[in-house]
C-alpha cells in the first residue's frame, strides 16, 4: 500500500520562506518521478515542479528562481524549498508520484498525498 504524506505548510509573511516535505512508502521512491502541485480556492490544480529518477527538474514559470525541488532517496523524502513567497503562492500543496513521467500534468501521476496548506500574508 502506497502512502504519501506531506508536511511543512503554514502561515508566512510575503517574502518569507517555507520548506515542504513529502515522505513516501510502499514504492521504490528512487524509480518514480516526484512532483509538487498546488490548488488555490476556486482554481484548478496546477503543477509546481517535478524531479525525475535521473534528477532532472522542471518548474512552473510562476515559481522559477524562487522554489527548489530536491529529494533524498535514503529517506524516501521529497522537498520543496520555497523562498520569496508571494500571496499568490497561497494554496494547498500536494505531493505526487508517477511512473516514467516528465510532465506537470496531474493526470500523469498515480499516487497523491492529502496536501499541506501554505498561506502567505501580504
Amino acid at each position: 500500500q502506497v502512502q504519501v504524506v506531506e508536511s511543512g505548510g503554514g502561515l508566512v509573511q510575503a517574502g518569507g520562506s517555507l520548506r515542504l516535505s513529502c515522505t513516501v512508502s510502499g514504492l521504490t521512491f528512487a524509480d518514480y518521478t516526484m512532483a509538487w502541485f498546488r490548488q488555490a480556492p476556486g482554481k484548478e490544480r496546477e503543477g509546481v515542479a517535478y524531479i525525475t529518477s535521473l534528477a532532472t527538474t522542471r518548474y512552473a514559470d510562476a515559481v522559477k528562481g524562487r522554489f527548489t525541488i530536491t529529494q533524498d532517496n535514503t529517506k524516501n523524502t521529497l522537498y520543496l524549498q520555497m523562498n520569496s513567497l508571494k500571496p499568490e503562492d497561497t494554496a494547498m500543496y500536494f505531493c505526487a508520484a508517477g511512473w516514467v513521467v516528465c510532465s506537470l500534468v496531474q493526470f500523469d501521476y498515480k499516487y497523491w498525498g492529502q496536501g499541506t496548506q501554505v498561506t502567505v500574508s501580504s
